[in-house]
């Protein structure tokens, strides 16, 4: 009868340190955790950046400029190119800076800049084209778009300076 008793009383203890440990385990998790690091209420500050002042963060000197082509026609890349391989042999990417020019040598870099908005954007040429006549160079959509006036229009006039470095 006493290792009965023994074996019911340790059932009972064994039942009663789970209960206790559950109901532990449960309160731990609805407290809020406290994280070392601490949150403020400062304001986010965005600041837009021109190409030029990007120039000027990079470079320790204004790089020299060569006016190419005043009042040239600019186009963009359609969206089926992307991922495509360019005559330099790198994959396109519509979401960078880069450019298709005829003549140019891969790896020039170029500033086009929009006369009507006097925005600008620097690209690096690494394919050939624009295959249509009147146009001077395709930017990568996101160039384009960047410089654009009218961001519905496929074409801009723009004026093409080089980059001497």
């Amino acid at each position: 009868m006493k290792k009965q008793n023994i074996s019911i009383l340790s059932f009972i203890a064994v039942l009663v340190i789970s209960f206790t440990l559950t109901n532990y385990v449960l309160a731990q998790s609805k407290q809020p955790k406290t994280d070392t690091v601490k949150k403020t209420n400062a304001p986010k500050i965005i600041e837009t950046v021109t190409a030029d002042e990007v120039i000027d963060s990079l470079v320790s000197k204004k790089p020299k400029l060569k006016l190419h082509k005043e009042n040239a026609i600019a186009s963009y890349y359609a969206d089926m190119f992307h991922n495509r391989k360019t005559a330099s042999g790198a994959k396109f990417d519509n979401n960078k800076f880069t450019a298709a020019h005829k003549k140019f040598p891969f790896g020039t870099k170029l500033k086009i800049t929009n006369p009507t908005n006097n925005k600008s954007v620097v690209v690096t040429v690494n394919d050939r084209g624009p295959y249509v006549k009147g146009r001077e160079i395709d930017l990568s959509k996101k160039a384009f778009m960047m410089i654009a006036s009218n961001k519905g229009s496929g074409i801009q006039k723009v004026t093409i300076e080089i980059i001497e470095e």
